[in-house]
């Protein structure tokens, strides 16, 4: 959790307000996401975050501003979360290492997105720019979402022997991806069914069992496909 002035009131002037910009965006993806950007007023963003409603402007410009923002941070917590995985994907691959490599990704995503609390509010933030796309879903696409993807679908290419920009490509690493999502947008039915009272380490070590079993799945089925 970011320490704001008000848990550390005598922390350098610096501190505080890297402190209280940080407060500030994590509000606001909480917020723009829950009600949208419209029907999230700066006063309300400014009082979850414990902050002055003028703290918008001087540290973003806006609120506008604020959106860039949030996609910023949203794009250095991805690739803070899956690029140590997807790193290996620029040197030569071996099918059985492109598959671990696959492997690592999806647990670095279930991890990342479905098990930790924190990713809800980034999650919303996502889904409501990808309804009423902006220029934060435009530098989203561009900065996180096409480049991760075209690794994983060189990764794939490796482990199967498909092209990597072929449309299967691209339609079954997607479908894969969709299949983590779901455990984040559809939380509420899954622990519903499954009668989970929420997905934690365990629940995610579940998830990924299964998706991995699918993962193997598709890839056999690729393989044979490609040859």
């Amino acid at each position: 959790m970011v320490a704001t002035p008000k848990t550390a009131p005598f922390a350098p002037a610096e501190g505080r307000g890297e402190a209280t910009r940080l407060a500030l965006i994590h509000a606001a993806l909480d917020l723009f996401g829950a009600k949208g950007f419209e029907a999230a007023s700066t006063r309300s963003v400014a009082a979850a975050a414990g902050a002055n409603v003028a703290s918008i402007a001087y540290h973003f410009g806006g609120k506008e501003g604020l959106r860039l923002a949030c996609a910023d941070y949203v794009i250095a917590t991805i690739r803070g979360a899956l690029g140590p995985a997807l790193a290996a994907a620029a040197a030569p691959l071996t099918p059985t290492a492109a598959r671990d490599l696959l492997a690592r990704v999806v647990e670095a995503i279930i991890g990342f997105l479905v098990v930790r609390p924190e990713a809800q509010a980034i999650a919303r933030f996502v889904v409501r720019e990808m309804f009423e796309p902006t220029e934060a879903f435009e530098r989203l696409y561009a900065e996180a979402f096409a480049p991760m993807h075209l690794r994983f679908c060189a990764v794939w290419a490796a482990a199967t022997g498909a092209p990597a920009d072929a449309p299967a490509t691209k339609l079954a690493t997607l479908a894969m991806l969709g299949q983590i999502l779901y455990f984040r947008v559809g939380r509420r039915v899954a622990m519903r069914r499954l009668g989970w009272s929420d997905i934690g380490p365990g629940e995610g070590e579940a998830i990924r069992a299964i998706l991995l079993a699918h993962l193997d799945a598709a890839l056999t089925a690729a393989r044979r496909e490609a040859a």
